[in-house]
């Protein structure tokens, strides 16, 4: 198999990580890249309507696995006794993408961007002496006065998802083979 990159975006809530995977994606998917997202949940998701037919082989009949396959879309719901571990998911599911983004799980140690807004919360994750500190590839920020020893990008810089991109590609985690 092909060597599979995995990085992680971080942000406390409403910061814009969602909008910032979105955009990486997009930036990874026009350059000819396979890409791949998981999204860090902090309560179950309601992905199926009540009364639909995988609803009810999930739910009434208590399926440990149902898997939905329609034209162009492939959906697997899933039992799970506790969350998963980033890197655990993108070996059983994604080790045929180029590049894995990861949306949250931001307690494992995994190379980081984080969005933050200041607008949203006064202080972003990262800790300039923190333990992790690290693991911070980059930051998105709205506070024009923010400094970090690593690459700090502003809301309001105009080509910003290009070098971005271009960090994350280089400083995501390599699993090999």
């Amino acid at each position: 198999m092909a060597t599979t990159r995995v990085i992680s975006v971080v942000g406390k809530k409403n910061a814009g990580k969602t909008t910032l995977v979105v955009a990486l994606a997009d930036a990874f998917t026009r350059r000819g890249r396979k890409v791949a997202t998981i999204k860090h949940g902090h309560h179950p998701a309601l992905v199926d309507r009540e009364g639909t037919d995988t609803w009810r082989h999930f739910t009434e009949g208590k399926a440990e696995r149902v898997l939905i396959d329609a034209p162009g879309q492939r959906v697997l719901f899933e039992r799970t006794a506790a969350d998963g571990e980033p890197l655990a998911l993108v070996r059983r599911f994604m080790r045929d993408m180029d590049i894995v983004l990861i949306e949250g799980f931001k307690a494992h140690p995994l190379p980081k961007i984080e969005v933050h807004r200041i607008s949203q919360h006064p202080a972003p994750l990262y800790e300039r002496d923190g333990p992790e500190a690290h693991l911070w590839v980059a930051i998105m920020t709205d506070d024009p006065d923010f400094r970090a020893p690593v690459p700090v990008f502003h809301f309001s810089d105009t080509s910003w998802l290009v070098t971005l991109s271009a960090l994350a590609w280089k400083h995501a985690a390599v699993l090999d083979d």
